[in-house]
C-alpha cells in the first residue's frame, strides 16, 4: 500500500517507515513476489522499488479496531458543509461492504454509539456560505480574489489557497499572500472569484505545523500582562474556565494556602479592558492584588453598577 500510494521508493526509506532493518526489508519484498505482488526493483541513484504500474490491492486485512478507527473519523457536519456530506456516506457503505461479516457489525455500531460534534458549547454553526467554493479553489490549487472583512477594515486581495481547518466549529481558509502563509476566517469573506490562475505553494510548508505554531504565536501575544490574585478553591476553578493560558499559568504555580484558605497565583491577561468584565463575576472568589489599573478598573465598573440600578458604592 506504501508503494501504491507514494509510488517508488528505496528500500532505506521503506524501512524507515516501516521501522524494520534494511535486511528484513529485502526479505519481506521477496515474499511479496512470492505471493503475486507484482512489485519489482529500478537500480541507480533514483532507483527503489515500485508496483507494475496500473495494480492495485484489494482492501484486505482490516482489524476491528482499524476499521472502527475509520468510521470514528467521519465528521458528518464538517462533510456535508464542504459539500461531501453523501460522498462520505457512499464511502462509508462501501468500506462495510468491503470488510469481513464478522467486522461489520462492529464498524457500523460505531455510527450508533458516537457522534462527533465540532461545535463549542452556546455557539450556533457559522455560516459559511462561500466554504464550497474555497475547497475548491484549495483542491484544485486556484488562486482566489476576495474581499474580506478584517478586525480592522475590509480589504481586497488576491491569494494562494494553501489548506483549510476547522477550529471549534469555525472554518479558515490559510493562504498565502506575497509568499507567506496568512490566516482568514471563511465567515468574514464577503465576496470571492475563482481565478484561472495556479497558487503557488511556499517550499516546505506544513499545514499542520503552521496552524499549530500560529495559535501559539497568537497566544503570546495576546496575553501582554500578568495580574497577581488571591484565589479561593472555587475562584481557582472559575479562572482556569478563562483559557488555556491562564489555566496552564495555574497548574505551573506553587500554590501555597494562605490562613483565609486562598493562595497567590500570577495569571496572564489581555488588557485592563478586555479583563475587567471577566474578573469582576468572579468576586469575591478572585480578588486582584495587582495591577492598580485592573484594580481600580474593576471598582468603577461596580460603581458604575451600582449607579445603573440606584445604589450607592
Amino acid at each position: 500500500m506504501l508503494l501504491e500510494t507514494r509510488g517508488r521508493m528505496s528500500a532505506q526509506a521503506l524501512a524507515d517507515e516501516l521501522e524494520v532493518s534494511v535486511r528484513t526489508l529485502y526479505r519481506d519484498i521477496d515474499q511479496l513476489a512470492a505471493a503475486g505482488v507484482p512489485v519489482y526493483a529500478e537500480r541507480g541513484r533514483a532507483g527503489g522499488f515500485q508496483l507494475l504500474e496500473g495494480w492495485k490491492t484489494s482492501l484486505t486485512g482490516f482489524t476491528a479496531a482499524e476499521a472502527q478507527a475509520v468510521f470514528m473519523t467521519g465528521l458528518a457536519g464538517p462533510a456535508a458543509q464542504l459539500g461531501l456530506g453523501q460522498e462520505v456516506a457512499d464511502a462509508q457503505l462501501k468500506l462495510v461492504a468491503a470488510l469481513p461479516p464478522q467486522q461489520r457489525s462492529d464498524a457500523q455500531r460505531i455510527q450508533t454509539r458516537f457522534h462527533l460534534d465540532p461545535v463549542d458549547w452556546y455557539r450556533n454553526v457559522e455560516a459559511v456560505p462561500h466554504l464550497s467554493a474555497v475547497a475548491a479553489a484549495v483542491w484544485d490549487e486556484r488562486q482566489l480574489t476576495i474581499r474580506y472583512n478584517s478586525w480592522e477594515r475590509t480589504v481586497n486581495r488576491t491569494v494562494h489557497p494553501l489548506g483549510l481547518v476547522l477550529k471549534a466549529g469555525a472554518w479558515y481558509l490559510i493562504a498565502a499572500v506575497d509568499g507567506k502563509p496568512r490566516t482568514y476566517r471563511i465567515s468574514s469573506i464577503l465576496e470571492l472569484r475563482t481565478l484561472d490562475a495556479r497558487a503557488t505553494r511556499p517550499a516546505k510548508f506544513d499545514l499542520a505545523r503552521y496552524w499549530t505554531e500560529t495559535l501559539q504565536r497568537f497566544e503570546t501575544e495576546l496575553y501582554k500582562g500578568k495580574a497577581t490574585v488571591l484565589a479561593s478553591p472555587r475562584g481557582l476553578k472559575q479562572l482556569s474556565k478563562l483559557g488555556s493560558a491562564v489555566a496552564t499559568a495555574i497548574a505551573s504555580s506553587p500554590l501555597k494556602k494562605r490562613k483565609d484558605g486562598r493562595v497567590r497565583v500570577v495569571i496572564p491577561y489581555e488588557s485592563v479592558e478586555d479583563t475587567t468584565p471577566l474578573l469582576l463575576p468572579l468576586a469575591p472568589d478572585v480578588e486582584v492584588v495587582e495591577p492598580e489599573a485592573l484594580k481600580c478598573a474593576l471598582v468603577q465598573r461596580l460603581r458604575d453598577i451600582g449607579k445603573c440600578y440606584g445604589v450607592a458604592l
